[in-house]
Order: structure tokens, then sequence, then C-alpha cells
């Protein structure tokens, strides 16, 4: 089963006696607990009928013992039994030793009054084992492995229905961009998004763009998008908030420039057939830049994005040479750009 199957099952009070929990992705393992602990027994049954144990330190016969023992509080029980070195191709050398025969009994014939989960979060499992293919067949096997860039936008989606909001899709990008695919983060971000619209509201781009953590990396595409739009205030209005972030006019000056040559490659990669996963591996970037830069490129001919890569290289010499303010030569920078950008020539002299 895969991580949005079981949710669905678990909210909707379908439960199985086992569950396997594998892989390196800690938000995934701790929400399909969660939901678990929320769904399966009342607030008062939470309070004694959740045993949590360490496998490095329980042997797996241990926990089956307590699996097979009726809960005296409730009429349900959940055991938790984590670490379950057992699974990995070269167990780690733990003070216990598990009786894996146990187990594979207890697949067969699992207790109607108790839920067991067992979790291995590891990068790989051997499945070759007989008590791997076992848990397979007899529980929800269910892989936790960090998100695939191409998968983002659907878990986006559904952590923001999750959320009780609706999210528009250029507000992807941006959420992309800024948090990549670490789950917890994007969590917390759309959780405080979502609380800014009500909780019943639709996330917009400009929320997205006025609350969301920002990073000098974002602020750098957005810089390219004003030069795009030829919004001479917006860039500048950008630049400020950076600097008084502290960031250095030269260290934006290399940022902006790596933005256009990304958007210069990506239409040169693209005109030879790259796919935008090839691309993002021969640039070494995220898919979500490629995506975006693939957005831009269309508003450059390769012979602009050429003069403008000479023109940043014409302002980090001056600079470098102290012929002019750091500063001020930036905010020329971008007047230059943008102003040569609305009459459709660029032009190196300074």
């Amino acid at each position: 089963m895969n991580y949005f199957d079981v949710l669905k099952e678990i909210k909707n009070k379908h439960f199985s006696p086992v569950y396997l929990l594998y892989g390196t992705e800690s938000y995934l393992i701790q929400d399909i607990r969660q939901q678990l602990l929320l769904n399966a027994l009342t607030e008062e049954e939470r309070e004694t009928g959740v045993t949590t144990y360490d496998l490095t330190e329980t042997s797996i016969q241990e926990v089956i013992e307590d699996a097979e023992t009726y809960p005296f509080f409730s009429e349900r029980k959940v055991i938790m039994a984590n670490n379950a070195v057992f699974l990995k191709a070269k167990p780690d050398k733990v003070a216990v030793e598990h009786n894996l025969d146990a187990l594979q009994t207890y697949l067969s014939t699992p207790a109607e009054y108790t839920i067991l989960l067992i979790t291995a979060p590891y990068e790989k499992i051997d499945e070759r084992k007989k008590v791997t293919k076992t848990l397979k067949q007899q529980s929800a096997f269910i892989e936790c492995q960090p998100v695939k860039e191409w998968d983002l936008p659907k878990w986006i989606e559904s952590l923001a229905k999750s959320a009780g909001v609706e999210i528009d899709e250029d507000a992807f990008d941006i959420i992309g961009q800024e948090m990549g695919t670490n789950l917890l983060m994007l969590k917390q971000e759309i959780d405080k998004l979502a609380l800014y619209t009500g909780g019943e509201g639709r996330i917009t781009k400009e929320i997205t763009e006025q609350l969301i953590a920002h990073n000098a990396t974002t602020s750098g595409l957005k810089l390219v998008d004003a030069v795009i739009e030829k919004d001479l205030s917006k860039a500048v209005h950008i630049y400020k908030d950076l600097e008084k972030a502290n960031e250095d006019a030269i260290a934006l000056l290399a940022l902006l420039a790596s933005q256009f040559r990304t958007v210069m490659h990506v239409k040169v990669l693209q005109k030879k057939g790259y796919s935008q996963k090839q691309m993002a591996q021969q640039l070494k970037v995220h898919p979500y830049v490629v995506k975006m830069s693939q957005k831009r490129e269309k508003s450059f001919t390769l012979d602009e994005l050429q003069q403008i890569i000479h023109l940043f290289t014409e302002t980090d010499t001056q600079i470098k040479q102290g012929k002019m303010d750091k500063s001020l030569s930036f905010e020329l920078l971008l007047y230059q750009l943008i102003h040569h950008r609305q009459n459709k020539k660029l032009s190196t002299d300074r």
C-alpha cells in the first residue's frame, strides 16, 4: 500500500492488525502513527492502550507476547515496535536475540484486539528474508521513502487538502522552490498559509509570496521575473529588502547572474531535446528551478541572454576594481537590464 491509500483506510476506520513502515522519511512514519492513535483509540484508550518498544533493546518475542495479551482497560490496544533491525541485510549488533519464528507464527493469526505497528527506518530492507516476505503478504506494507521532485505537486495538494484549503497552481512553484521535498517543512508552511486564510479559503500566489519563508535564491528568481516584467520599481524593492537582510550586492550579482545563466543553459538544452529531469541532472539544480527557467527562457532570445551575461561580467569587474559603489552599481545594473528590455536592445556601455 502507499501512504495515501493507508491513510484513507485508517481515516475510514479500516485497520490492519499489523503494519510495517519502512524508509527514511520520518514525517510519513510519524503521520501514520499519529493517525492510527487518533482513529483506532478513544482519548481514554490512548492513555493506557499504547505501548512502545525499541527492537534494539527488546526482543520481538516479548513484543508478540504483549500483542497476544488481552487489554485490561480498553477494547483495543496499539503496540509500536520501532527499529526492526532484523529486517536489514546486515543487522546491527544489538543486546537482544530475536526469535523470528514467533513473529512468523503471530502473522498467520494476529490478535483481533491488537494493532501492531513495526517500523524499519532504513533506506533498504532485505526482501529476500523469509520474515520480510511474510510481512509483505500478511501486513499493511508501506514504503516511507523521501519524496521525489516530480511527485511534489501531488504532496502539496494533499497537504493543503488535509489543512482544509485549496491551493492555486501558480503557488506550487513558490512553495516547491522554497521548501524542496522536505515534507515536515512543507506541512509547517502550508499549515501557516491555511491559518492565514482561515482554514477554509484558498492559498493564492500572492498570499504565498507574502507569507512563506523566503531565501535568497527565490528572491533571485523574483529579480529575474521583475526584469522580464520590465518592472524597475519591483526589482529595486526586492533588492532593498535583500539589502536590509544583509545580503551583499556582490553576492546578489553572482546569484542573479547564475539565474540568467541557468535560463540560458535551459534554452540551449531544450533545443537539444533534453527532458526536464535530464536538464536538472546536467545543470545540478532543483527540478523546479528548471521548470521555472523553461517558463522564463521564452521571454528572451539566446542573443539577449548572452548580452545580459556580458553585462553582469562588466558590472562585476567595475565593482571589484573599485570604479563604482557596489550598491549603486547593482541598482544601475537593474535599471540597464529593464531599460534595455523595454527597448528590446541591450547594451554593455556603462
